[in-house]
């Protein structure tokens, strides 16, 4: 009695629908969720303004997606005066997560790096190794070029092997060259071809101001680049690849069961609250070289101080940076990707409506005096029909600050919606009675 209930059901229920949808399909109307009729309006007590692009003046803060866009540095409004007194050839200041500038001493200088160099060889090592091109524990022969090189070094020989992760700690504790050409050769063959990857990427990144000849970063004519281009490389590493640090804030280690001690060559690792790297460089010409970053309290700073005259004076020069940084500023986190911001009612769907997530991180970097309040707006489209796919962009979420925007983030679909069909239909249906009728 039953099936036969259900299949009678199933056949009417069909057809009545099917005739209801061709008689109204030029005037189907579902009420969705709009900016008329559904905004978010949330106000916050936060210290100074803040701007994206040039659309009003303020005090060197912006608001932007947390998504890791390293092509560009938010420039606007950076400290450029030099109210630190900082004396070496080069410096800037930004917060990680947005790219924000907030401090600016001759940041495009083109100038040597020295074993600064080595952050974009470990960047391609990083690449190589989340990419799962290598593996932490492939062995890394040693060639005579490997082996021969000067400076900084744990003496490699060529009848040894060592791992992609021993390899890695020598470099960023103790930048050893022998080491890094080692990697450079055994992922590109040889030095040329791994330097001509490392401007490859400084292109893609947009690093105008610097040309590598070489991995290390041992003086060569025309090897050159500035502390915004280091501080763009800086970035890219720590934020794509934060696994960097398990290398970047060790103090002191060893390799070869003990036999190798390792002590890093970056002070502030031991001495400066929050340190998570980077790295130092020094030569003769380039002077004393060192891409700083540190994280406390959920703000990330990156400092790049290039061409101090001393080493004692790079590692006060930035200290004096991320100082300024993390007295003046804070970081507030405005939303995360895929946080659920409101209903998308949908057109013709196999569903009626579905949640709408944010896209990407948002944050503000803003400083810690004065008040202004930020107000957060949901607009979600009009008359949006199925099919939808999950990940498409379905609203936008805005934030102002005194009618100002200052960001703007997509809302994207939560889950793909098909369209409603006939087959869909009768299998809706047919799954809610099953269900009701096994009850």
């Amino acid at each position: 009695m039953k099936k036969k209930f259900l299949k009678y059901f199933i056949i009417c229920t069909a057809v009545i629908f099917f005739m209801s949808s061709v008689a109204s399909a030029s005037s189907y109307d579902i009420p969705v969720w709009s900016s008329q009729n559904n905004k978010l309006n949330q106000t916050n007590s936060v210290s100074n303004s803040a701007k994206e692009n040039n659309n009003v003046n303020l005090n060197s803060v912006n608001v932007n997606s947390t998504a890791v866009k390293s092509e560009t540095l938010n420039s606007a409004g950076a400290v450029t005066n030099n109210p630190l007194k900082l004396t070496c050839g080069g410096a800037i200041l930004i917060e990680q997560n947005t790219g924000n500038v907030l401090y600016n001493y001759n940041m495009h200088e083109k100038l040597r790096p020295a074993s600064v160099t080595k952050v974009m060889t470990i960047l391609l090592i990083m690449e190589a190794i989340d990419s799962g091109r290598i593996k932490l524990t492939d062995k890394v022969p040693c060639s005579e070029s490997a082996s021969s090189m000067g400076g900084s070094q744990i003496w490699l020989n060529t009848t040894e092997e060592l791992t992609v992760d021993e390899m890695l700690k020598a470099i960023c504790v103790v930048s050893a060259n022998d080491c890094t050409v080692a990697m450079a050769e055994y992922l590109e063959g040889s030095q040329e071809a791994f330097v001509a990857k490392m401007n490859e990427k400084a292109k893609q990144l947009g690093m105008n101001d610097t040309t590598f000849k070489n991995c290390h970063g041992i003086d060569e004519d025309g090897h050159v680049t500035s502390a915004y281009d280091i501080a763009i490389m800086s970035r890219e590493l720590l934020t794509k690849h934060p696994s960097i640090t398990k290398y970047t804030t060790i103090y002191m280690d060893s390799l070869r069961d003990g036999k190798s001690e390792l002590v890093n060559t970056n002070k502030l690792v031991r001495n400066y609250d929050g340190c998570t790297g980077l790295k130092t460089g020094s030569t003769s010409l380039a002077l004393f070289n060192l891409s700083a970053s540190a994280t406390r309290n959920g703000m990330s700073l990156i400092a790049v101080v290039m061409k101090g005259k001393t080493s004692n004076e790079r590692f006060q020069e930035a200290r004096k940076l991320l100082d300024y940084g993390f007295t003046n500023y804070q970081y507030k986190e405005l939303g995360k990707a895929n946080d659920v911001v409101g209903n998308l009612t949908i057109n013709k769907g196999i569903e009626n409506n579905i949640p709408v997530q944010i896209k990407n991180d948002v944050g503000l970097v803003m400083k810690k005096t004065n008040s202004n309040n930020i107000s957060q707006n949901i607009e979600i489209f009009n008359n949006i029909s199925a099919p939808v796919e999950k990940g498409q962009k379905v609203g936008e979420l805005t934030f102002k600050i005194n009618d100002k925007q200052i960001a703007k983030v997509d809302l994207i679909a939560s889950k793909d919606v098909p369209k409603y069909s006939l087959t869909s239909m009768i299998g809706k249906i047919y799954n809610t009675w099953f269900t009701l009728l096994r009850k």
